[in-house]
């Protein structure tokens, strides 16, 4: 067994690379660790990056990176009602159906009743949405994707763990990241309604 095929025995198990990484930078430094806070500034740091790119995304393409996530997933899924949406890009019910809203009016996607059950609302891209779609540059950063494939394929999969190690730590039972009726967190100082078009911030 290489150390890939024993890295994946389990997704719930620490990867002891991490693991000697981190006792290794604790036993070089003289002063109390205080992970929470370094973990907050840089998820401060990332929601602030992700924020400037969609601006930028909005004033080339006229579209926010939620629109063009939203789009994105539905075009590779065909017709798709609100919820599939929702669990696909991992986006409340209520926030995506503002989103599908926006891409209407633009003219991007048409809401269309089941001919089987005519309650049931699904989904379609337009020709003009496909379009958008296939030229708008990718939601996530260029040099952030170059940088990731770069990595040694066993280094990506530790951030990427790491990070969703951290997700699932904030969406414990009772403790979830946006609950029915909540807004975003405030520790990540994510406003909640009234962000200007521009911010990047809008969906």
């Amino acid at each position: 067994m290489n150390e890939w095929q024993a890295y994946h025995l389990s997704r719930n198990q620490f990867c002891p690379n991490l693991f000697f990484l981190a006792m290794n930078n604790v036993a070089q430094t003289d002063t109390p660790q205080q992970y929470d806070l370094r973990i907050l500034c840089a998820l401060r740091r990332i929601t602030r990056s992700i924020a400037l790119h969609s601006r930028q995304l909005a004033a080339v393409s006229h579209i926010t990176a939620p629109q063009l996530m939203c789009l994105r997933a539905v075009i590779a899924g065909g017709p798709m009602t609100a919820t599939a949406i929702s669990r696909e890009i991992h986006v409340s019910p209520s926030t995506v159906v503002g989103i599908l809203d926006r891409l209407e009016d633009k003219g991007l996607i048409r809401r269309e009743r089941g001919r089987e059950d005519r309650r049931i609302v699904f989904v379609t891209a337009t020709e003009g949405g496909r379009t958008l779609a296939a030229e708008a540059p990718s939601p996530l950063q260029k040099h952030l994707a170059d940088g990731l494939n770069a990595l040694p394929e066993l280094e990506q999969a530790t951030i990427t763990l790491a990070l969703e190690r951290i997700v699932a730590l904030m969406e414990q039972e009772g403790h979830a990241v946006e609950a029915a009726g909540e807004g975003s967190p405030p520790i990540l100082e994510m406003p909640t309604g009234g962000a200007p078009p521009e911010s990047g911030l809008v969906v």
